[in-house]
């Protein structure tokens, strides 16, 4: 026994936990309200009435919160009451919902909180990030569209003399608008090989001799020579090879297929000559 007991001249565990209480001067609803305890649970522990408690597993439970809000030795009453319960004889079939014998075993508050906001933090995070690839894939798509416009106007229609040489000044630059995979060679050296994040970039070096490019996925870049947008280097869904990355070819309507500097080069010749 604990020194709060030892003065206590009671013989059952009910009597005991009872002349605890009333020697703290705490009503038997203030033992509920701190345990959590149905309070006809308490007066049924009381008074000894266990055909109208639980199972003697949870009535034990409920002894030793008791104890511990009266100051008694929680498990010298476990322990008592499991002796003084050894004897007896009651129905313990029939299930009913109470409330947690032990506080301490419930979930803090605190965290049930700290879990529901972390499960909207992920989905807000979720949310966002769908909604960012949203509007990434979005300009994908009308720089596509407006790109093939000229490619096919160029085909059928020569484009003058003098705009190639106008718009064929400054560094040429590769885009991507997706993922593209490219490559770009300078007389047989390779410059560059591997795959262009969206958004990346890759800059011709200007000292190139003749540098040609090799894409697997032609409609996924975006080519600009100087501040001017080049037709596309490909058809879609094509890989396009030999490639010239020289501003003048690049700028020439022609420039959107496979190999296209050779046969570009006789009419320029031919215009010079007239």
């Amino acid at each position: 026994m604990t020194e709060n007991d030892e003065n206590i001249p009671t013989s059952t565990v009910g009597d005991r936990l009872r002349a605890a209480r009333e020697k703290k001067k705490m009503a038997l609803e203030d033992i509920a309200t701190q345990t959590r305890i149905p309070l006809r649970h308490l007066q049924n522990l009381e008074a000894g009435n266990w055909t109208e408690l639980p199972a003697a597993t949870y009535t034990i439970g409920f002894a030793k919160s008791y104890a511990s809000a009266v100051g008694l030795d929680r498990t010298e009453i476990g322990d008592d009451l499991r002796a003084e319960m050894g004897g007896q004889r009651f129905d313990t079939s029939t299930s009913e919902v109470f409330e947690p014998a032990d506080p301490a075993r419930t979930m803090p508050k605190w965290l049930v909180f700290a879990a529901i906001g972390g499960i909207i933090l992920v989905v807000l995070a979720m949310t966002w990030l769908n909604n960012r690839e949203l509007s990434s894939d979005e300009p994908s798509s009308p720089v596509g569209a407006t790109a093939t416009v000229p490619t096919e106007e160029a085909a059928a229609v020569p484009a003058p003399a003098q705009q190639p040489a106008q718009a064929a000044t400054g560094a040429v630059v590769l885009t991507a608008t997706e993922p593209a995979w490219i490559q770009v060679t300078d007389q047989g050296r390779t410059l560059f090989s591997g795959e262009l994040a969206a958004g990346n970039t890759y800059a011709v070096p200007q000292d190139a001799t003749a540098p040609l490019l090799k894409a697997g996925k032609p409609e996924a870049l975006r080519v600009t020579v100087g501040n001017t947008v080049a037709p596309p280097v490909g058809p879609a869904g094509r890989v396009a090879s030999n490639v010239s990355l020289k501003p003048a070819d690049l700028m020439r309507a022609g420039a959107a297929g496979a190999s296209p500097p050779a046969p570009s080069a006789p009419p320029a010749v031919q215009n010079t000559a007239g």
